[in-house]
């Protein structure tokens, strides 16, 4: 036998020794129609098995098709109750053995799973309750020359921690226009969001948002509002939340022109009534809010303010592109001042974590 001749049969015995290896410490499911797959079990709940394979990566396995399970390296699961096992699992769906390694094995029905994750993974419990940071900023220049003079400056900042149960929102922006000499917009708002899902579909939530609306002639206002909101749609991609609760209102207002009685400065409790509506799609995004605060001494004297606007994705991810439409109604405003303000926009936005 030739020297080529031994190095082959070596490699040939050496391959099929690591094929047996391999074969030997994978995870194993076999199926109620006589297959037989091979590979590391990935995810384990109360419907289905999720096994990664060479061959057609991960398949996912309905428990009621499956003869046995078997996985060779341990893996975490949490059962219905609450109790999180470790270890290699083996046997049946409806009773498989966990063996943990430490003391007797515990026998488990799979249906009763919850969840499961790697022994070197993050809880997935902790990561969804954990909070994250995004923040979002844009800025808007526009000019114009010739028969009409025309400057605008607007710029915003939003800043989000969000986590599974939670979401509190930190936002400001400024609005200036002149048009030949003379201001069409000078508006500043900040404010402050904060909602919580304490239990299923129901949230409570709490807001404050103060400002200037100088082309109004609101020198100061204030709205303040807190109370209940149910989750009229709630899954992945969509959700449409209604708030009922209470607000208080304060405005002050400038002096208006000359001729002019000036009305009083607010200051009053009423409701607070609104819709947000969030629509997520793989392209682009939706976002909608109303709210309206009557007060509760004059039902006819109220604020509306609507905001839509749609955003799509740059070619960087970090870049955004935003168009909407925002309407602010104000039911008693100052002699002189328009009681509806209707505004078109469209800029960019620079996101990031």
């Amino acid at each position: 036998m030739t020297h080529i001749q031994i190095f082959k049969k070596a490699a040939a015995l050496l391959s099929a020794a690591l094929l047996a290896t391999g074969s030997l410490f994978a995870d194993v499911i076999e199926t109620k129609n006589g297959s037989r797959l091979t590979g590391r079990v990935t995810q384990v709940d109360s419907a289905t098995v999720v096994i990664n394979t060479d061959f057609a990566g991960d398949i996912k396995v309905k428990q009621s098709e499956i003869i046995s399970v078997t996985t060779d390296a341990p893996i975490n699961v949490r059962l219905a109750d609450g109790r999180v096992i470790t270890g290699s699992i083996s046997g049946s769906p409806a009773g498989a053995v966990v063996r943990t390694g430490a003391g007797s094995p515990i026998t488990a029905n799979l249906a009763q799973v919850k969840e499961s994750w790697a022994v070197d993974a993050k809880d997935p419990e902790v990561a969804r309750n954990e909070r994250h940071w995004s923040f979002e900023a844009g800025m808007d220049v526009t000019g114009k020359t010739g028969t009409k003079e025309q400057i605008g400056t607007s710029f915003s900042f939003r800043a989000t921690l969000k986590s599974s149960f939670d979401i509190l929102q930190l936002y400001t922006s400024y609005d200036r226009q002149v048009s030949d000499h003379e201001k069409s917009a000078d508006l500043f708002r900040i404010g402050a969001d904060y909602q919580n899902n304490f239990s299923g579909r129901f949230s409570w939530y709490a807001r404050d948002e103060a400002g200037f609306d100088r082309v109004k002639e609101i020198k100061l206002y204030n709205t303040a509002a807190a109370s209940m909101g149910y989750d009229i749609i709630k899954n992945k991609i969509d959700t449409l939340t209604f708030r009922a609760g209470l607000s208080h209102r304060y405005e002050k207002y400038d002096a208006p022109g000359p001729g002019l009685t000036p009305i009083s400065n607010l200051s009053e409790l009423g409701l607070d009534l609104g819709l947000i509506n969030q629509l997520t799609m793989k392209t682009w995004s939706m976002t909608n809010r109303i709210s309206y605060t009557p007060t509760f001494d004059d039902f006819g004297v109220y604020r509306i303010y609507h905001e839509s606007f749609i955003e799509l994705p740059m070619a960087s991810p970090r870049w955004k592109f935003r168009v909407g439409i925002s309407n602010d109604y104000n039911s008693h405003p100052n002699p002189g001042v328009e009681r509806l303000d209707t505004t078109y926009f469209a800029r960019l936005l620079l996101t990031w974590k």
